[in-house]
């Protein structure tokens, strides 16, 4: 059995600590964005995250674990269809957390966590493969500058035996 995580919950109990994740994400996926306060989104986007690469998957299986955690039944269609559809080329990093002012009533760090909805960059995609187009070429390099190298070897070889 894992050692359970030391030092103080975000609520009273780990239970409740589970729910109150489980509340946030289900409003994160029905609106896109959630302000909330800075521990609490730092405690929900990797849950956010896992249930979105559950989404991902799209298997019967996938979705019975989201409904573990989220229980709307159309919040986890709307997760299913139509946000792991955006999130389909993205590889990880699907929310981002954005600090904002302290809130008024305690002076709490609030933050707003949201859904990256833009698209992946069509740069980063050009730099993978100008990358591994550069790892090509080296592997290729060598294997074409050795047999080149040895030619010239050769030829000077060659005159020497002549004169001799």
């Amino acid at each position: 059995m894992p050692t359970p995580k030391k030092g103080p919950r975000l609520a009273s109990s780990p239970a409740h600590e589970r729910l109150m994740l489980a509340n946030m994400a289900t409003s994160l996926f029905q609106n896109g964005r959630i302000v909330t306060t800075l521990p609490k989104a730092k405690r929900l986007r990797p849950l956010a995250e896992r249930l979105i690469t559950f989404a991902k998957r799209g298997d019967l299986h996938s979705r019975r674990r989201v409904m573990r955690v989220i229980r709307n039944k159309s919040v986890v269609h709307v997760l299913f269809t139509q946000i792991a559809e955006q999130m389909e080329q993205r590889e990880g990093g699907y929310t981002r957390i954005v600090k904002i002012a302290p809130r008024k009533g305690d002076a709490a760090p609030a933050a707003i966590i949201e859904l990256v909805t833009e698209p992946v960059s069509k740069k980063q995609a050009v730099v993978k493969e100008a990358e591994a187009a550069a790892k090509s070429a080296e592997d290729e390099a060598p294997v074409a500058e050795a047999p080149a190298a040895e030619a010239p070897a050769e030829a000077t070889e060659a005159p020497a035996e002549q004169a001799e």
